[in-house]
């Protein structure tokens, strides 16, 4: 049963998405993709705004921004030292996500990194475009949720979640568990040169969220049945466009109803990374990304299904193996009580 407030949310979520997805096709703008997932991000795993939240959103996008520039622009030619960097990246976002207060400023630069080190393997990839892009599309999405917020707002207050106190071995225990598997993720999929394998990576990312093994298996799970209906839902509008999906408002009025669908899952199951924000996901990735006059969604459908899964399990087996060997060491020793 859905609350007031938790059908403000979805309605946020829905239009504010839907928003960005339009007003990026309104302009012609590259990286619909950002368009259309950032607002989920911001309005879907943080159901409150304000000007912590806001700085650490923008914080991100800029600080983000700085460092895939100078990392691909001067060490792209040097793997090695490219690895190692993305390491020391990555270490960062998931200490401040253990810390908790700096959460979003973590989560978000991950799923940033992440998409953008992934297009800025593409030898096509016009490095400049897709920089300014992401802070275009950081600064919409602000704009958006402000919007989103002063029409739809809340009916009553919410309470801040409950901040959970960590012993400093389960900080070391979550921040070298999340790096490395991520970081092995990166190296994959630069290595077998997987250009294709946005949403896979991606989801490799997103399973890390709970940043415990145990946690990283249930949120696998979620996520898998998720990008399997997300796909589904995909495969239908596609079967009802048919060659129609050039025109704008026939694809606006779909992406909202499953963004709606899937963003009332979300909230209903009140986990950050579960069933329905994989499902949400999975969505505006293939409207953002994938769907174009020239290019239908049942081919990116399949494959994506397959390559997500296939990922998961690769990093779901990498996480137990990385969780176990931190364990063996008393400075990062965390044994997940479920």
């Amino acid at each position: 049963m859905l609350g007031s407030n938790d059908l403000r949310q979805c309605l946020r979520v829905a239009f504010g998405s839907t928003l960005g997805f339009t007003i990026s096709n309104l302009f012609n703008w590259n990286y619909g993709v950002f368009f259309t997932v950032y607002p989920m991000l911001l309005l879907a795993l943080v159901p409150m705004l304000n000007g912590h939240i806001v700085r650490q959103f923008i914080g991100s996008a800029l600080i983000n921004t700085v460092e895939v520039g100078l990392i691909a622009g001067f060490f792209s030619h040097l793997p090695f030292v490219m690895t190692l960097i993305v390491f020391a990246l990555f270490a960062t976002r998931f200490r401040l996500m253990s810390n908790g207060p700096m959460f979003l400023f973590g989560a978000q630069g991950m799923v940033s990194l992440s998409v953008m080190f992934h297009f800025a393997s593409y030898e096509s990839t016009d490095l400049h475009d897709m920089l300014m892009s992401n802070i275009a599309a950081s600064s919409l999405t602000v704009a958006i949720a402000m919007v989103m917020y002063a029409l739809i707002p809340d009916v009553e207050p919410r309470k801040p979640p409950p901040r959970m106190e960590k012993s400093p071995e389960r900080r070391r225990h979550e921040t070298l568990l999340g790096a490395t598997v991520a970081t092995l993720s990166f190296v994959v999929f630069q290595v077998f040169d997987l250009q294709d394998s946005l949403s896979a990576q991606v989801a490799t990312i997103l399973i890390l969220f709970p940043m415990t093994f145990s946690g990283a298996a249930v949120a696998a799970k979620r996520r898998a049945v998720g990008v399997l209906l997300g796909c589904s839902f995909g495969l239908l509008v596609q079967l009802i466009l048919y060659n129609h999906s050039d025109v704008l408002l026939l694809v606006m009025v779909p992406l909202w109803i499953g963004v709606m669908l899937f963003a009332r899952e979300h909230v209903i199951e009140k986990v950050g990374s579960g069933t329905g924000f994989g499902g949400m996901t999975t969505v505006g990735i293939l409207f953002g990304q994938y769907l174009t006059p020239q290019q239908d969604l049942i081919y990116s459908d399949l494959y994506r299904v397959t390559s997500v899964c296939i990922a998961m399990v690769i990093a779901l087996a990498v996480a137990y193996v990385v969780h176990h060997i931190l364990n063996r060491f008393a400075a990062t020793r965390f044994v997940y009580e479920s």
